[in-house]
């Protein structure tokens, strides 16, 4: 499923939870091997918004500033002497998502949402935000070194 790159007069109604869904099952499964079998079993979830608490908890006041959030105990955190750690998650925020896609209007929609999935699972790696930038930067400066 490629959406358009801004939906204009006469697009259609805005892909729903389900459609969400299968977009960042799709982009998982399009992500490089070695990536995915590193991340192990993470439960993925979708919903429009983060929950009161969940804001609470992080001080965001406006629930369209976060686009998804990593649940769990990252990998370099677990231990094999310690308490069984609980599924890891990664919630995506659909409506938060889709006000940034519009913003942006320079993405696809799938491109956005795996940006998200997969700045969720370097969380799941234990990177901080900034250094998966940092990380994102050099692949970008490597992009704009092919071009």
């Amino acid at each position: 499923m490629r959406t358009n790159r801004v939906p204009g007069p006469g697009a259609s109604p805005a892909p729903s939870l389900d459609d969400f869904a299968v977009i960042a099952e799709a982009a998982f499964r399009a992500l490089p091997d070695p990536f995915r079998r590193l991340a192990g079993e993470v439960i993925f979830r979708i919903e429009d918004f983060a929950d009161e608490e969940v804001l609470e908890d992080l001080d965001i006041e406006d629930a369209f500033e976060l686009t998804g959030l990593y649940s769990g105990v990252d990998l370099s955190q677990r231990s094999s002497l310690g308490p069984a750690a609980g599924p890891s998650m990664v919630f995506l925020y659909r409506r938060p998502i889709l006000d940034e896609w519009c913003e942006r209007g320079d993405v696809t929609l799938e491109e956005l949402i795996v940006h998200v999935l997969v700045h969720e699972i370097g969380h799941h790696f234990g990177l901080s935000d900034d250094a998966m930038h940092a990380i994102e930067d050099a692949a970008a400066g490597d992009h704009a070194a092919d071009g």
